[in-house]
């Protein structure tokens, strides 16, 4: 009967163990990511001050639109990429 009650438990625990990996991985994307971002930042706002140099708007306005653009369309293509996956591991 000790071994019928084992094998939800079990089932349980490498559920859980699983969904812990996850997080874990997703986690330390996000760190990657924002370190990526920062190193990226004063490159992209450096080139938009140089480009924005002749007109009348502020470069901050103007990268703050483009960075928000970049940022969009890659949580989009990520959003499509991961949802891909999920239904073909579904399947």
């Amino acid at each position: 009967m000790e071994k019928e009650n084992a094998k939800p438990v079990k089932k349980s625990v490498e559920k859980f163990r699983g969904e812990f990996k996850k997080s874990i991985i997703t986690a330390l994307v996000a760190a990657f990511g924002f370190l990526i971002s920062l190193a990226w930042r004063d490159v992209i706002v450096e080139a938009v001050d140089k480009i924005t140099a002749l007109t009348p708007l502020h470069g901050k306005i103007i990268s703050a639109i483009v960075i928000t653009i970049i940022s969009v369309i890659g949580i989009l293509i990520i959003t499509k990429v991961f949802s891909e996956k999920d239904e073909n591991t579904k399947d």
